[in-house]
């Protein structure tokens, strides 16, 4: 089979398989805006898809071999099973097929200044105050981002100039297939470790996309996996952030206001360029934004420009997201789904000052829960009320025979319900005015939260 660059030269008609999922959309339309001619199928309508159909591209409902017509290049999601009636027809009829990711890399080489942001932990966030502050400053990025970004109402962007600012996920070693030119590392914990295995071979892939980087590496001076990564990557760039003053970025005179949200001066290379007042909490933002002014100025915005971008962001779908006060209850909802996110989101928010802070938690594979349990334990202890889901094993199936009662085990005073709509029944009735309900995880936990605001609505 030809490489799917060589192939991209080539041929017109590409066809989608799960084209309004978060990740293929901004890929479409890139291609679309290339001038592809371009068709896709989905199961589950969204707004991804308005947007999608917006452009005139068709999408069928349903999956069903006839949909993929006279396409002469299927894309299809890692999510997708073998037996898909679309996938076996592409390839019994000889249409060459691709997973997401090869489709990433290519797109990735269509641009000379390809910004990867890659980390255990911040990624959709760093990817999107970067976005921000290049629209900002004119720059006129394209990107490719895991959440909704609020200020283009989507995870994804075309532009015109050579900046490519993406989310470059380490899972089953998917960032490998990018091109960056910059690589932007934030942080390294141990994940994904069913695939990993090890640690170490964690490091090494982070490694791996470090060295592939062509210009610049910019990553936290203060972590001590993300520096072992960087043992022997020379030949471009090393550019540091961290809150010790040793980093080339670093924070100076923090302060904390309202109690999770912090001001600080930027200081680069000893020099003060500024002081930026957070919009979003936690102190870990921190640390988000100096790797995002480092890669933004690096792309050639000034000072003023990152300071205007960052006093604006309020935060990246799904990424402590306020979805609003309903009875004196406020409702937030984030992606957290590991324990080190769980840290320090639930840090965040306990210094805001709220009467009890809920932690409504829906577990995300069978294998991180098996793996982390007591790192899970010990985070979801930081809240006043801790409610739980049964886990959502996604890719998986549960060979490890763990379940979310053994994980409530270790919990003292959490509870655990089987249904959505459970969870809203217990939340409901206990919770009060004054307190905060924070739903967790990165699967579809948010429908939860829905379910407990359509009632209060009502």
């Amino acid at each position: 089979m030809q490489d799917i660059d060589t192939l991209l030269k080539q041929i017109r008609r590409i066809h989608f398989i799960g084209i309004g999922g978060s990740g293929m959309c901004p890929l479409a339309e890139i291609l679309h805006h290339e001038g592809y001619l371009l068709s896709g199928s989905d199961n589950n309508e969204s707004d991804t898809l308005a947007r999608i159909r917006a452009l005139g591209i068709p999408v069928a409902m349903g999956q069903r071999a006839e949909n993929i017509g006279d396409a002469e290049m299927v894309i299809y999601t890692a999510a997708l099973l073998s037996d898909n009636p679309e996938l076996v027809a592409a390839k019994q009829s000889g249409i060459p097929t691709f997973e997401r990711a090869k489709l990433f890399g290519a797109i990735s080489r269509l641009y000379k200044d390809c910004i990867g942001v890659c980390g255990t932990h911040g990624k959709t966030t760093v990817t999107s105050m970067i976005t921000q502050i290049l629209l900002k400053g004119g720059l006129d990025p394209s990107a490719v981002i895991g959440g909704r970004l609020p200020l283009i109402g989507s995870n994804g962007l075309v532009g015109k100039s050579e900046h490519f600012v993406c989310e470059a996920c380490e899972f089953v070693d998917t960032f490998l297939e990018l091109s960056p030119a910059v690589a932007v590392i934030l942080n390294i914990d141990e994940d994904h470790l069913d695939y990993f295995k090890t640690l170490d071979n964690l490091i090494a892939s982070f490694h791996k996309f470090a060295s592939m980087a062509t210009d610049a590496v910019i990553y936290n001076g203060d972590d001590r996996n993300t520096l072992t990564a960087l043992n022997g990557v020379d030949g471009k760039a090393r550019i540091s952030f961290g809150f010790a003053d040793t980093n080339d970025w670093y924070p100076a005179d923090i302060e904390v206001r309202r109690g999770a949200f912090y001001a600080f001066d930027v200081m680069h290379g000893g020099e003060c360029l500024g002081r930026i007042e957070l919009q979003v909490p936690g102190r870990h933002n921190i640390l988000n934004a100096l790797a995002a002014t480092a890669a933004s100025m690096h792309a050639g915005a000034d000072f003023a420009v990152c300071k205007t971008g960052l006093e604006t962001f309020g935060g990246a779908g799904r990424r402590f997201e306020r979805l609003g006060t309903f009875a004196g209850i406020d409702f937030i909802d984030d992606y957290a789904h590991h324990p080190a996110e769980l840290r320090v989101t639930l840090e965040a928010a306990m210094q805001m000052g709220y009467n009890r802070v809920w932690a409504v938690f829906q577990p995300f594979t069978y294998s991180r829960t098996f793996m982390l349990m007591d790192d899970f334990a010990q985070v979801l202890q930081i809240p006043d009320r801790c409610v739980m889901t049964e886990i959502m094993g996604s890719r998986e199936r549960n060979t490890y025979h763990v379940y979310t009662a053994q994980l409530a085990e270790k919990i003292p005073g959490s509870v655990w319900f089987n249904t959505f709509d459970e969870v809203a029944d217990h939340v409901l009735a206990n919770a009060e005015a004054g307190d905060l309900v924070l739903t967790l995880g990165c699967g579809d936990i948010y429908k939860a939260a829905k379910i407990m605001i359509g009632r209060l609505k009502a």
